[in-house]
């Protein structure tokens, strides 16, 4: 109901708002941008890419509430002439993530010496992308993006979850060694979630060719970078999961 509401009728509800702003004002420096994910194109199997073209296959109720959204500023943009991009982005980390995320999640159970859970066998893909890499990208679409465009936003970086999980281990034993038992040791399975795709990769040609992005982190910069965050802000993270006991959100 959280995603129907917000991701549908939310976005509904803004582009009424901007589109009467701008039939009525006509400002000459006008986008609206509208921040959307990899999960519209479905799941991948072991090779190829989600480009712009690819066809829309959502497998999940946030990816569909997603898709239905893109759809959404596509037709304003086609039918009522209103400016607006749309930016498709693979799974992001960094400073602030909310604690139910993989990468903060693992990261501060790992602190706290509670387990390490993994969906299924840890086999899932996803291509991972900095933060402040994403943020780069954003404001290169709004001032030079070009209005009824699509532009995928991705870091080249594919891990497997279990692959984020040891890596995230090894630079906690780097930074703050266990003085017991190994951070690794607290990894166990758990029964796959629902609508689980097996693979997300994204290419961000298009991106990189016209409007000139690279992303300046590598995984292994931009992971080191975010444990030292949370090492460092540890009051801001039991004030983000003051109401939240790091289960999983969403499941019936």
């Amino acid at each position: 109901r959280d995603f129907i509401k917000t991701n549908i009728l939310g976005t509904f509800t803004l582009l009424q708002a901007v589109l009467e702003y701008w039939q009525v004002n006509r400002p000459t420096s006008f986008i609206f941008h509208h921040v959307s994910t990899d999960e519209v194109y479905g799941s991948l199997g072991n090779e190829g890419y989600f480009s712009e073209s690819t066809a829309y296959s959502p497998n999940s109720p946030y990816s569909a509430s997603k898709a239905s959204s893109d759809h959404l500023v596509r037709a304003w943009h086609t039918t009522y002439g209103l400016p607006a991009v749309i930016s498709n982005c693979s799974n992001n980390y960094g400073s602030y993530q909310f604690p139910e995320k993989m990468i903060p999640l693992m990261i501060l159970n790992a602190l706290n010496k509670r387990s390490l859970p993994i969906f299924g066998e840890g086999k899932n893909i996803r291509d991972w992308l900095h933060v402040e890499d994403h943020v780069r990208a954003l404001y290169l679409i709004m001032t030079r993006g070009k209005p009824g465009e699509t532009y995928n936003i991705g870091g080249n970086s594919e891990k497997t979850n279990l692959e984020v999980v040891h890596q995230i281990c090894n630079v906690l034993e780097e930074l703050v060694p266990s003085k017991d038992r190994p951070y690794e040791e607290l990894i166990h399975f758990v029964e796959d979630r629902p609508g689980h795709d097996y693979r997300y990769a994204i290419d961000s040609t298009k991106l990189r060719d016209e409007l000139g992005w690279r992303p300046l982190e590598t995984f292994d910069t931009g992971l080191k970078k975010t444990v030292l965050w949370y090492l460092n802000n540890s009051a801001w993270c039991e004030s983000a999961s003051k109401h939240y006991n790091q289960e999983r959100l969403g499941l019936i």
